[in-house]
């Protein structure tokens, strides 16, 4: 059984900073993706930040502001956003492809940006 942990989320300022975590725990042989994905008010889910042992990608839309890392030791991602707006308000949710069961998702965390 693997479970998906988030934390990290609240209410900011607009210009403000917050970092999210989320740590994967259970019988995991290896991690190839682990994404964030955010589900802003009324609208669809869209892929915010990847990395893998490639590299990293960003939607252009938080291009600049937003860093994702990861710990492979602790099966952690991470999520550095900077400069937050109010668009950036909505629900985030971490996703890792892990082997050898297949996709999880994070219970999704908050994020509040206040103009």
């Amino acid at each position: 059984q693997v479970q998906l942990v988030e934390s990290g989320g609240g209410l900011v300022s607009a210009g403000g900073s917050l970092r999210l975590s989320c740590a994967a725990s259970g019988s995991i042989l290896g991690i190839n993706f682990m994404d964030w994905f955010r589900q802003p008010p009324g609208k669809q889910r869209e892929l915010v930040a990847r990395i893998t042992t490639d590299g990293t990608n960003y939607a252009d839309s938080v291009k600049g502001r937003f860093t994702v890392s990861r710990d492979n030791a602790k099966n952690t991602v991470f999520l550095q956003m900077n400069s937050l707006k109010p668009e950036d308000t909505a629900v985030y949710y971490c996703h890792m492809t892990i082997l050898p069961f297949g996709d999880y998702w994070g219970q999704g965390t908050q994020v509040t940006v206040s103009s």
